[in-house]
């Protein structure tokens, strides 16, 4: 059993692709960041941490760092690779805020973390998983989706900012470069109803299938529908263009999104739990 590292996001999406697309569904969000790395390498703001755990030729487990976010983890079939992986990154010298992952791989690391380092960790965010593969009719709500454009820009940087504080409890992300990044590939959508109410991301992944993703609704028009039919509008927009399936996730505790989402057509697939690591 041993670690391989990768440099460039292109080989190791060659190296993972298959693996990772058995189970496309828990593996979204893995996904989509190889697909940002090799559609937009400036999109982050340092190098990747790209690794592939192989056992007799198979890959049994794959992780992702962009930094500064937390490291994400596949499916293992083996969970001793989570203590490869960290011994790994604990010789590279990084420095990680938390892990995020499937349960059982994301408590499995934090625990070999732990063991390696001496950081302690806990809980921070339970995560679920949601697919959808038709949209069901929901009522509508005034207004209409239309494409972002740069024109938005500074609303849209404003609001994802907003996202970020509410949602992650910071603003650290770079809303900005975010932004840009769906801009260039026209993967931001608004719903208007007069004037911008809420918005959406909605983009491919290195698959045929869709990501949707950050989604907003300022707390003044909330309750309207705005963010449903945003959502949907978004979602069947990318079926049209030929994704078998949409994937997203939902904070457990609201269950507000998690109605509206189920409303829609998104069915739960699986738990994702975040945990953060503190300093000794």
């Amino acid at each position: 059993m041993k670690v391989y590292g990768y440099q460039d996001a292109s080989q190791f999406y060659d190296r993972v692709k298959d693996y990772l697309l058995f189970q496309e569904a828990r593996h979204c969000l893995l996904l989509g960041i190889c697909n940002s790395l090799i559609k937009n390498p400036k999109r982050y703001d340092s190098e990747p941490y790209l690794a592939a755990v192989e056992k007799d030729g198979n890959i049994i487990a794959v992780a992702i760092r962009t930094p500064p976010r937390k490291l994400l983890l596949s499916k293992m079939t083996d969970l001793v690779a989570v203590e490869l992986i960290a011994e790994d990154l604990y010789k590279q010298k990084q420095k990680l805020p938390g892990v995020s992952s499937l349960p059982k791989e994301a408590e499995a690391f934090a625990q070999a973390w732990q063991n390696i380092t001496g950081q302690s960790y806990k809980p921070d965010m339970q995560l679920r998983l949601h697919q959808l593969d038709t949209v069901e009719d929901v009522q509508q709500a005034n207004g209409n989706l239309r494409l972002a454009s740069i024109s938005d820009r500074e609303l849209l940087i404003d609001w994802i900012e907003a996202f970020y504080t509410e949602a992650l409890g910071s603003n650290e992300e770079n809303a900005s470069r975010a932004v840009d990044a769906f801009l260039s590939q026209n993967s931001f959508y608004i719903w208007e109803s007069e004037i911008p109410v809420s918005i959406a991301g909605g983009r491919l992944l290195a698959s045929n299938s869709g990501w949707i993703g950050p989604v907003y609704t300022p707390p003044q028009y909330r309750k309207k529908g705005y963010a449903s039919s945003c959502v949907a509008a978004v979602s069947q927009a990318l079926l049209d263009k030929g994704c078998k399936s949409c994937y997203l996730f939902t904070d457990q505790a609201n269950l507000t999104s998690n109605h509206i989402y189920q409303t829609i057509g998104y069915q739960a697939v699986d738990d994702w739990y975040d945990y953060s690591f503190s300093e000794k």
